[in-house]
């Protein structure tokens, strides 16, 4: 349960003079919610208290909402001590309109992006150290659906795989969300770019985006396109998605001890061990530092956000219909102001 915070008369003068003069919020919002599991028809909007935020928090007024494949297990199975209604929506971006005692590298009216849980609403709170301020070049549109895919792009380039100038790197399901952002860090890094995707307009875009190749990643020559890009084999692979094509992409990799795959929490199924091949099952990590290495490396790429549809809060229902459907080219968005 979130703990109200409360401002004695002195401390008051304090919050203010801080630059933290408080918003006028309602009492009640729009959230778009779920009673129960079950398909997308499941998700209505109900009209529930505003959150406040407890120490170390603040309350943002939200602008847009991401829409992530991992929500879709939340819709169909939630846990069995769910508390309902329960809002989805791990991240988004919007207007800071309440801070919580102890915040002081936030203000109101700053505009910010994080991840948290029930972004899926007019109001959210989130943890302080959860959330940064938007980069530049980037609107809050495209903030709605940066924060988990842009960490896991940048933190599986930079930290599992360790890219730098030069490397060869294979990006198996690249025109999602987290691999559209990881081509263009992976570029950003100096490294040479092999993409798939699997439809015409999934190539394009990896291309669009600076990728050196692009391959059907189920019907295309995988082993032809590396042998172009790296005649002794890939350096490494950012699987996003798993299967047979991804155990096809895992054959074309060095194999003198020095190739290595990250892949993503989620991808289903996990790939084959391989001898002498180092494989790291990860997943993102939130935090002030990790933020404002995220930032650097979004205005040095001057960062391209695809956004694959969006609906307005109210539609979420449907969002979600299209999420299920598959196939999309960067992320679903909810605009919710």
């Amino acid at each position: 349960m979130k703990r109200r915070l409360r401002l004695l008369p002195f401390a008051v003068a304090a919050f203010i003079a801080a630059g933290n003069t408080p918003a006028t919020v309602p009492d009640t919002m729009s959230a778009a919610a779920i009673d129960h599991g079950g398909g997308p028809e499941v998700i209505t909007i109900h009209r529930l208290p505003v959150p406040k935020p407890a120490p170390g928090e603040v309350l943002i007024e939200v602008h847009a909402a991401g829409v992530g494949v991992w929500e879709q297990g939340s819709r169909q199975s939630p846990d069995e001590d769910t508390h309902f209604p329960l809002i989805l929506g791990s991240d988004g971006a919007g207007i800071v309109v309440a801070v919580g005692a102890g915040v002081s590298h936030l203000k109101v009216g700053d505009k910010v992006y994080g991840t948290s849980e029930a972004f899926y609403a007019e109001y959210v709170t989130a943890r302080a150290d959860h959330v940064a301020l938007i980069p530049k070049g980037i609107g809050l549109t495209e903030a709605g659906v940066l924060a988990i895919s842009g960490l896991s792009a940048l933190q599986g380039i930079d930290d599992v795989l360790q890219l730098k100038a030069g490397d060869t790197v294979l990006i198996h399901g690249a025109a999602g969300a987290v691999g559209t952002l990881a081509v263009q860090f992976a570029k950003l890094r100096g490294a040479r770019v092999i993409a798939t995707a699997t439809d015409d307009s999934g190539l394009a875009l990896v291309k669009r985006l600076g990728a050196d190749a692009a391959v059907n990643g189920r019907t295309g020559n995988i082993t032809a396109a590396v042998r172009q890009w790296a005649p002794d084999g890939l350096d490494a692979i950012l699987a996003l998605v798993g299967g047979d094509s991804l155990e096809r992409c895992i054959d074309a990799l060095r194999t003198d001890g020095r190739g290595r795959i990250a892949y993503l929490y989620g991808t289903r199924p996990l790939p084959q061990p391989r001898f002498a091949t180092r494989m790291t099952l990860y997943t993102f990590i939130a935090g002030v530092p990790e933020f404002e290495r995220l930032n650097k490396a979004v205005e040095a790429a001057r960062l391209r956000v695809p956004i694959g549809a969006e609906y307005p809060l109210a539609a979420a229902a449907d969002a979600h219909r299209r999420l299920d459907a598959g196939h999309l080219l960067g992320k679903i968005v909810l605009k919710v102001q």
